[in-house]
């Protein structure tokens, strides 16, 4: 049997997202995102530098002097 009203509306639900973000500064202003799939990674600052540095290396964060790197969501 089919749902009606509020019901039909709740029948998909989004799973949360288990990457978390990150927001990295550069001495120059600049600012670019990073991404990590491991929450439990993510929730090491050293772990974190070395992936950013990493990530400059292979070409996918820009280069240059990283000023912060800071959680998002």
């Amino acid at each position: 049997m089919a749902r009606t009203g509020a019901e039909a509306m709740y029948t998909f639900r989004k799973s949360p997202a288990k990457s978390v973000m990150f927001v990295v500064d550069y001495d120059d202003a600049r600012r670019a995102y990073l991404w990590i799939d491991d929450p439990e990674k993510a929730s090491d600052a050293r772990f974190v530098e070395g992936m950013a540095r990493t990530r400059q290396e292979q070409g996918t964060l820009p280069e240059g002097n990283i000023t912060s790197i800071r959680r998002v969501r």
